[in-house]
């Protein structure tokens, strides 16, 4: 008769994941070390990133309500990229924002079969941010409180990065980041004005809850969303309205695609991340000083991108004054 052996018991700790929390707007430098000490703490345990949509403040105050770095999905793919396992995503309403915190812990943590949570040194949660990590250490979770992030002489946060965003400092805002401040979207069709001046655009509404950079023109890069490996394309871009056709509509992001013509985008997702600031808008007197702007707008874009340690990969063309008419 063969030996009736009862199977181990696994100890709960080990099947305990490791959750970080947090808005984890724009997925930031700070967010980074978060998961980073994360998958440190218990290495090949799930690691669950929870983060909460909408923003807590378009629920709470909506008149105050910030415009978002990132849209929900490239907050999940950015936060995936950093180490997450899984994201948990919670709906923000105005019953969770009356939450105590010991029922945030009960019906959000435990759940996750949470063992060990992570988060940013000024984390705080339930009603009225009540709840501190000695509330979650008192609940019997293991808790790491990260330091924040300095940038420079500034510490890192979603906020400063959206100052830094909307002032048009995109340089500045790269290095909070930890990459290029990106704006995606799909392709619309247009007034058709840039094409008719010799310079294509593909242009990208803006929708009202997203941050964008200030009104002006910017050097940068454009790529397809819905190809595995896209070609990046040099770009000059504009952001706003167009002064010199008194523009009314929405402002939009219009990219121009550096020596390229024959490229048809329309109803197509596409990534437009910016490098650097060249000049605000202004309102032209006539077409032909409009095109010459443009001309040198274009021939700046290329040679300042030729100098960055990718250009010589997608700028091939010999960097040469574009001809005048």
């Amino acid at each position: 008769m063969p030996l009736e052996v009862e199977p181990a018991r696994e100890d709960a700790s080990e099947r305990a994941s490791v959750v970080v929390i947090g808005n984890f707007d724009g997925v930031h430098r700070g967010h980074q070390a978060v998961l980073e000490q994360a998958s440190r703490i218990h290495p090949g345990r799930k690691l669950v990133a929870v983060t909460f949509w909408p923003h807590p403040m378009a629920v709470v105050r909506p008149e105050k309500a910030p415009r978002l770095l990132t849209s929900l999905e490239e907050r999940a793919s950015l936060l995936t990229d950093a180490g997450a396992d899984h994201v948990e995503v919670v709906g923000f309403t105005p019953e969770l924002a009356s939450w105590e915190p010991e029922r945030f812990i009960e019906e959000i943590l435990r759940p996750l079969n949470a063992g060990t949570v992570v988060v940013g040194s000024n984390f705080r949660f339930g009603h009225r941010a009540s709840g501190t990590v000695d509330d979650l250490r008192a609940a019997g979770l293991e808790v790491l409180d990260v330091d924040l992030i300095q940038t420079g002489h500034t510490t890192t946060s979603s906020t400063e990065i959206r100052r830094l965003v909307a002032a048009g400092d995109v340089a500045e805002a790269e290095q909070h980041l930890g990459r290029r401040f990106r704006f995606s979207g799909i392709v619309v069709r247009g007034h058709q004005r840039g094409r008719e001046l010799g310079f294509p655009t593909a242009n990208l509404p803006v929708p009202r809850d997203r941050a964008v950079p200030a009104d002006g023109v910017y050097s940068g890069y454009m790529r397809r969303l819905d190809v595995d490996e896209p070609e990046v394309w040099p770009a000059a871009i504009s952001v706003g309205k167009n002064p010199t056709f008194d523009d009314v509509a929405d402002a939009v992001v219009e990219a121009h695609v550096i020596d390229r013509d024959d490229l048809d985008l329309y109803g197509v997702p596409v990534a437009v991340d910016f490098v650097d600031f060249l000049r605000g808008n202004v309102k032209f007197t006539g077409i032909d000083s409009l095109i010459d702007q443009i001309g040198l707008d274009v021939d700046h874009c290329r040679a300042s991108l030729r100098a960055l340690p990718e250009g010589e990969r997608w700028l091939r063309r010999p960097l040469r004054p574009r001809p005048r008419e």
